[in-house]
C-alpha cells in the first residue's frame, strides 16, 4: 500500500462499499436508495455482478434466500426475472416446505442487467480500483485507501471482496495469481485486515470445463426443460411477464472409463497432491473429490446448461476440477454426447483469503471496528444467494448506524436469512458455508412461498418497501385470513355430489356433515380439488361480515391467497407444533448477554465453555447455546448466573 501523500484524490461518502459481486451490489443498493451517498469499488467494472460459476440463480435452499431479500427490498429477484433463460421449481414432488425455484440466467445480460440498474441508482456512484486498506482509529472505521495512493473517507464501510484476496487460479501445475475468469486479483488488503487485528482463513472453490455447444451429440444426453406456467422470484413481477420459450438443459453422466482416466491421474491434482491449501466446500465437491469419496458409484450426474443466449459456451455443472488440462480433456470425451467435445474454458480451482466471521455480531458489524462490515464469500459463505443475502443485511445495518438507527437482525424463527448469519457468525465454520434446507430448524414456517408475508413489513420498516408493496401485503394477508376462515366455517353433506368427487380421489365418504378445511386436510385433497363442492368460490367471495372485497381481485393475487389457504390449512397441526417451538426459541433469544461479561467469574462452567464464550461474546443465551463447546449443562449455569444477578439488581434498587 502506499504512502496517503495523494489523499486529495479521493472524496467523503456516507458508505464506502469494497467489491462490487452479489454482496457488493445489494450493499450499495440499500446504502443509495436509504438515501445515504454511496461509493462501490470494483476491481473492474466489467465484473459487477458477474457470475464466474454456473449462471444460475436460486435452487435448494438458495431459491428461499432470494425470495426473502426480495421481500426484504433487495434486488437479485427482479433482476433474474429479467435475464433468466430456463427456470425450474424444485423438489416438487416433496412437501411445501423444500420447494425452490432455480433459474438459469444469461450471464452477461444479468451482469449488464444489475450494472444498469446500479449506474442509475441516486446517490450512487461506481468506481473501478483496488481498496488497498481499512483505514480504522480508535476502534472506528474512517475510510479506505486504493492501492493508488487515494483516501476515501466514509462513515461505515461495507468489505464485499468476493473471491478476489490473495486469489490464484490453479489446474494441474499451472498457477494463475488472479481472481475469478482471469481478472486482477486484490493483493494488498489481507494484509492490512491482519494490521486491524483480524483473523484470515484460506478457502478454495472451483469451476467446471465450459465446453462449445457445437462440439456435443446432444441427441445423446437428457433434455431438461423449463416449467410451465413460469413462477417469478420477485414478489413485484407479473407472472404473465416472464411467461416466455426457454432454453433446453441436458442432463449428462460420467461412466467408469471417466472414473478410470480421474484415477489414473490423480496423483497430478494439487487437491490431492498438497498443492491447493485452501479448504474447499465438502457440499460442493470437485469430480476427482467424488470419484476418490464414492468409489462405489458407477456414475455422477453432469448438468450442461447454457451460459447464455449470446454464446455457445456450456458449463458442465458438477464437474469443477483442478486437474491438468491434458487430463480434463480426455476424461470429458469418455462421456456420451462428449467424445468430439471441445474445451472453451480450462476447470480450475481458486484459492483465496476471507474472514474468520465469528469476529462479526449478528448485524455483520465487527466487534471490534465501529462502524466496519463485512457480508459475502468474504465472510467464508460460498454461492450468489448467500452473498446477495449478507450483502442486503450489511448495507441496511451500515446505513442504520450512520443515520442512528437500531439495526436490522433476523433470528432463526424469521428467515433462512437468520440462519445463514447466525451460522457465520456463531459456529466454528472451517469450510466454505452452503445453505441448506436442513439447517433450517423451522423450515415449514420459513417457505419460500411466504416469504412476503414474514418479511415485507420489515423490508417496509426499513425504507426499501414502497407503500403501494405494502398496502398489497396488507390486502392479500387479509384475505387469506377471511378464506381460511370461510373454509372453516363452510360445511357440506353427505350428499351424492359430495360423495362422488371424493371417490372420484380415493378419498373415505363422509358419513356426517364436514367442513371444507377438514377436508382440504385428507392428504388425497386440497383447495383447488373441493372447488366443485364450493359454492362460493367463483368469484372468489368473502362474506361482509369477513371485511374484505376480494370479487375484483387480479388474478395473480388470487392464486397467492389459494395457496397460502391451502398451505395454511393442510399444514396446520404441522405450522403450530413449529410456533410453540419457536416461542420457546425465542425466550433463549431474549435473554441478553452483557458484552462486557467475564465468563471466568462465572461459577459452574467447564473450562472450555468459558474459553469459547470470552471468546465469542454472544449477544444472547440462545447464540451462546449454538457455539461449539459450549454445553446445555452450561446454559443451564448461565441461566442461574442471570437470574441471581436480576435479583442482586432488584435488591440494590
Amino acid at each position: 500500500m502506499r504512502s496517503s501523500a495523494n489523499s486529495a484524490w479521493g472524496n467523503e461518502y456516507d458508505l464506502i462499499v469494497v467489491g462490487a459481486g452479489h454482496a457488493g451490489c445489494e450493499a450499495a443498493l440499500a446504502g443509495a436508495r436509504l438515501g445515504l451517498s454511496t461509493i462501490m469499488f470494483a476491481i473492474s467494472v466489467d465484473s459487477i455482478a458477474m457470475m464466474p460459476c454456473n449462471p444460475n440463480v436460486g435452487g435448494t435452499s438458495k431459491g428461499h434466500l432470494v425470495r426473502e431479500l426480495d421481500a426484504l427490498g433487495g434486488e437479485m429477484g427482479k433482476n433474474i426475472d429479467k435475464t433468466f433463460i430456463q427456470s425450474r421449481m424444485l423438489n416438487t414432488s416433496k412437501g411445501p416446505a423444500v420447494h425452490s425455484l432455480r433459474a438459469q440466467a444469461d450471464k452477461q445480460k444479468y451482469s449488464m442487467e444489475m450494472r444498469k440498474t446500479l449506474e442509475n441508482t441516486p446517490n450512487l456512484t461506481i468506481r473501478q480500483g483496488e481498496v488497498a486498506g481499512v483505514l480504522a482509529e480508535g476502534g472506528n472505521v474512517y475510510g479506505v485507501e486504493t492501492a493508488s495512493g487515494a483516501i476515501y473517507r466514509g462513515k461505515a464501510v461495507v468489505l464485499a471482496t468476493g473471491t478476489y484476496l490473495g486469489a490464484r487460479c490453479i489446474f494441474g501445475d499451472v498457477v494463475n495469481p488472479t481472481g475469478p475468469n482471469g481478472l486482477q486479483a486484490a493483493t494488498h488488503l489481507t494484509d492490512s485486515l491482519k494490521c486491524l487485528g483480524f483473523a484470515m482463513q484460506r478457502f478454495k472453490t472451483g469451476t467446471p470445463p465450459r465446453v462449445d455447444a457445437r462440439t456435443v451429440d446432444f441427441d445423446e444426453l437428457e433434455e431438461q426443460r423449463g416449467d410451465e406456467p413460469i413462477t417469478p422470484f420477485s414478489f413485484s413481477t407479473d407472472p404473465n411477464t416472464v411467461q416466455k420459450e426457454q432454453s433446453l438443459c441436458w442432463l449428462a453422466y460420467t461412466n467408469e472409463k471417466t472414473h478410470e482416466v480421474i484415477r489414473r491421474n490423480i496423483h497430478r491434482s494439487p487437491l490431492f497432491s498438497g498443492f491447493i491449501e485452501g479448504t474447499g466446500a465438502r457440499y460442493c465437491p470437485s469430480i476427482e473429490d467424488k470419484v476418490v469419496k464414492f468409489p462405489q458409484k458407477e456414475r455422477h450426474q453432469i448438468f450442461v446448461e447454457p451460459e447464455g443466449l449470446y454464446t455457445n459456451e456450456m458449463y458442465l455443472s458438477g464437474m469443477s476440477s483442478s486437474l491438468p488440462e491434458d487430463v480434463q480433456v480426455e476424461m470429458l470425451r469418455t462421456m456420451k454426447g462428449f467424445s468430439h467435445a471441445h474445451i472453451v474454458r480450462n476447470a480450475y480451482a481458486i484459492e483465496y483469503d476471507c474472514l474468520d466471521a465469528t469476529q462479526l455480531l449478528p448485524t455483520l458489524e465487527t466487534k471490534s471496528i465501529g462502524g466496519l462490515f463485512c457480508c459475502g464469500q468474504f465472510n467464508g459463505s460460498s454461492g450468489y444467494e448467500e452473498a446477495a443475502a449478507q450483502g442486503l443485511v450489511a448495507g441496511i445495518n451500515a446505513s442504520r448506524k450512520i443515520i442512528g438507527k437500531e439495526p436490522m437482525v433476523l433470528d432463526r424463527s424469521q428467515a433462512y436469512i437468520g440462519v445463514l448469519i447466525d451460522d457465520l457468525v456463531t459456529k466454528d465454520n472451517r469450510e466454505p458455508y452452503r445453505m441448506m434446507t436442513s439447517r433450517a430448524e423451522y423450515r415449514l414456517l420459513l417457505r419460500q412461498d411466504n416469504a412476503d408475508l414474514r418479511l415485507t413489513k420489515i423490508g417496509h420498516d426499513m425504507g426499501l418497501i414502497d407503500d403501494a408493496r405494502y398496502r398489497r401485503l396488507l390486502e392479500k394477508e387479509s384475505a387469506i385470513d377471511a378464506e381460511s376462515k370461510r373454509m372453516e366455517e363452510t360445511y357440506v353433506g353427505e350428499t351424492p355430489q359430495v360423495q362422488e368427487l371424493l371417490m372420484s380421489y380415493g378419498s373415505s365418504p363422509l358419513k356426517t356433515g364436514a367442513s371444507l378445511a377438514e377436508l382440504i386436510r385428507r392428504p388425497e385433497l386440497d383447495y383447488w380439488k373441493v372447488g366443485p363442492l364450493d359454492t362460493g368460490r367463483e368469484p372468489m367471495h368473502v362474506s361482509p361480515a369477513h371485511q374484505v372485497v376480494v370479487a375484483a381481485m387480479d388474478p395473480v393475487m388470487r392464486r397467492e391467497i389459494e395457496e397460502q389457504v391451502n398451505i395454511q390449512i393442510k399444514y396446520a397441526g404441522y405450522i403450530e407444533r413449529q410456533r410453540q417451538q419457536v416461542e420457546h426459541f425465542q425466550k433463549l433469544e431474549k435473554r441478553v448477554l452483557p458484552p462486557e461479561l467475564d465468563y471466568t467469574q462465572v461459577r459452574g462452567l467447564r473450562l472450555e465453555a468459558m474459553q469459547k464464550l470470552n471468546q465469542r461474546k454472544p449477544t444472547s443465551v440462545g447464540q451462546a447455546s449454538r457455539i461449539s463447546g459450549v454445553s446445555p449443562a452450561d446454559i443451564s449455569v448461565l441461566l442461574v448466573y442471570l437470574e441471581a444477578a436480576t435479583r442482586r439488581r432488584e435488591i440494590q434498587k
